[in-house]
């Protein structure tokens, strides 16, 4: 049996219901279902996932790799590190492929293979005020980046697709940050430190079905706050650059950007959440901070050739 070109990873745990939605988007995609394999990494979930995956065994060539709850970028290395295509995919299990995601993937791809590609993201669960509300984030920052203007420009690990050894090449995900979080922006980083090209790609779109409540998506940015700090921080050991990426006017026009939106409803209360969501974000990053200072005794870590 021939490899196939197109290696799909999924990292999930314990959410069978949205990986069931995940594989039947897949088994739906417009796309020749012979050339591409799909991998499952069951990171640590206490239930069983053949009784899932076996209804989808007859449309698509399935694996399951099985972790100890070990993160989310360990799962995809992990999967990765098995994958037998020359393109990798990146989706979440709590999110659905349109169509023609993989096909937009591919082409940009097969026209671009040294480029690194990242998808829509577009939330699946509209009646939701805080999915919308990190919706809102997401493309007040998609929106930034497609200016040009950016300078800290980055793919979510839910959307995204890249050639498989030159994955390999940058040693996959960094699985030091102890949030579990911002795995994306640390290897976006090192991708763009190596010159590497990038690349949004508008028509592959993945329908993300975030499921939060308030305690949720304050705990979320908490975590989101305390990734981005570990972040900086490798990144620091890297090449000494700042540990703040964007202008004080990134963040206000950030918080505003509801209330300028002239069909979004309650547009104060979505101005409120993303308030609460940049400070929910500062908290983790300070605490991330002192805790860095009490681990290394000293006022951050050293500089390199310091």
């Amino acid at each position: 049996m021939r490899d196939p070109i197109v290696s799909i990873v999924i990292p999930t745990r314990s959410r069978p219901d949205q990986l069931r939605d995940c594989l039947r988007g897949i088994a739906s995609l417009q796309h020749d279902h012979s050339e591409l394999e799909v991998i499952v990494v069951n990171d640590g979930g206490h239930l069983p996932l053949e009784p899932i995956v076996a209804g989808f065994r007859d449309q698509l060539a399935l694996r399951v790799l099985k972790l100890n709850g070990e993160g989310p970028a360990v799962a995809r290395n992990a999967g990765s590190a098995a994958a037998r295509g020359r393109l990798l995919a990146f989706i979440d299990d709590d999110c659905v492929p349109g169509p023609e995601w993989l096909s937009a993937l591919r082409n940009e791809h097969e026209a671009h293979p040294e480029q690194l590609l990242g998808g829509q993201v577009v939330n699946a669960l509209p009646d939701n005020p805080y999915s919308t509300a990190s919706q809102l984030i997401a493309s007040y920052v998609s929106e930034y980046y497609r200016k040009g203007i950016s300078r800290e420009m980055f793919f979510t690990t839910n959307n995204l697709a890249l050639g498989a050894a030159r994955f390999r090449e940058l040693g996959g995900f960094d699985t030091s940050i102890p949030s579990r979080t911002a795995e994306d922006k640390e290897f976006c980083d090192r991708w763009r430190a190596r010159g590497y090209p990038m690349t949004a790609v508008p028509g592959a779109i993945v329908y993300h079905a975030h499921r939060l409540t308030l305690t949720r998506f304050l705990v979320q940015h908490y975590n989101y706050g305390r990734g981005i700090l570990a972040f900086r921080l490798l990144r620091r050991r890297r090449d000494a650059n700042a540990l703040i990426p964007e202008p004080l006017s990134f963040y206000g026009n950030l918080i505003l950007s509801p209330a300028r939106d002239p069909v979004l409803r309650h547009r104060w209360r979505y101005v409120l959440l993303l308030i609460a969501s940049q400070m929910a974000t500062v908290a983790g990053a300070l605490k991330a901070s002192l805790f860095e200072r009490h681990r290394t005794g000293r006022n951050g870590p050293p500089r390199p050739n310091a």
